[in-house]
């Protein structure tokens, strides 16, 4: 597979040499979350798991429901969702032509978000701790938190 990474104007003039005939697919590169943040993330949620008494993947989960992106589908009632999904939850039933079906919400995995959708993640868990009287990083230490990461090759 080829891949050409590169600004709007590089990608253009790198497609206009190309051959005409060939059919090319451009995507947007997100940047994603950084190792500190995450291992910050997951500091932040086991304290609060802690204080709450709450198990660590049941936090985690209460987390993604409340600041994870996530989408509904609507799949056949006998679908395994634990084999297609890791985190989701079955909010309603429906029926059509004799078939009952599950609506399912199905939350992004934190390892799959990008930077913007990981900051909210960790941004309300600031706010979770923060409540509970939990010592947080300020706002600037964690802006910086990105930039603590080996540099990419």
């Amino acid at each position: 597979m080829l891949e050409f990474t590169g600004t709007p104007s590089q990608v253009t003039q790198w497609l206009f040499e190309q051959d005409r005939d060939k059919v090319f697919t451009v995507k947007e590169r997100k940047r994603k979350r950084s190792l500190t943040q995450n291992a910050y993330y997951w500091a932040l949620n086991d304290k609060l798991a802690s204080v709450l008494r709450m198990g660590r993947d049941e936090l985690h989960f209460q987390m993604l429901r409340s600041y994870a992106p996530c989408e509904v589908v609507s799949l056949l009632e006998n679908v395994p969702l634990g084999d297609y999904f890791d985190y989701y939850e079955v909010f309603a039933k429906g029926y059509l032509n004799g078939k009952t079906y599950n609506h399912v919400r199905v939350y992004k995995n934190s390892s799959r978000m990008d930077s913007a959708e990981f900051a909210r993640l960790l941004d309300g868990t600031i706010r979770e701790c923060e409540q509970q009287g939990i010592q947080t990083l300020t706002p600037a230490e964690v802006a910086n938190l990105k930039y603590i990461e080996p540099k990419e090759e």
